[in-house]
C-alpha cells in the first residue's frame, strides 16, 4: 500500500517544490525539495503518537508527533481532505497492527 499526498502550490513554501507526504506500508515519509537537495524524513507508523490537523478555509497543516522523542513531522498546505486521509490511514494501520494483545505479546517476548 502506497498513498501519496502533494501539498498545494498555492500555499506557503510550496510554490516551486510542493511537499509530498507518503504513507507506504508501515512508514510515513515526508519529502521536501529545494533547488539543490531533497530533505526526507521518515517515521514508522508504530511511533506516531498523534496526528494534529490545523484546518483553514481550504487547506490544512499536518503535525505528526513522534512517541519516540524524535522530531515531529510538519507539513503545510495540504487540501483538507488529504490531511484527513493521512490521519485515517495512520489510525487504521495502528488499530489493525497495534492492538493491546499484539503489543503486549511483543513486550513479553522481549523480557
Amino acid at each position: 500500500m502506497e498513498t501519496k499526498f502533494k501539498a498545494s502550490r498555492w500555499t506557503r513554501g510550496n510554490f516551486l517544490f510542493p511537499t509530498l507526504v507518503e504513507v507506504r506500508g508501515d512508514t510515513l515519509v515526508l519529502r521536501k525539495r529545494n533547488w539543490w537537495k531533497v530533505d526526507e524524513k521518515t517515521m514508522h507508523l508504530s511511533r506516531v503518537a498523534s496526528v494534529d490537523i490545523q484546518k483553514g478555509l481550504l487547506f490544512a497543516d499536518l503535525r505528526i508527533e513522534s512517541s519516540g522523542g524524535g522530531d515531529d513531522i510538519v507539513s503545510h498546505g495540504h487540501w483538507k481532505r488529504d490531511a484527513e486521509s493521512v490521519q485515517r490511514l495512520i489510525q487504521a494501520w495502528q488499530s489493525s497492527n497495534l492492538r493491546g494483545g499484539a503489543a503486549g505479546d511483543r513486550r513479553t517476548q522481549m523480557s
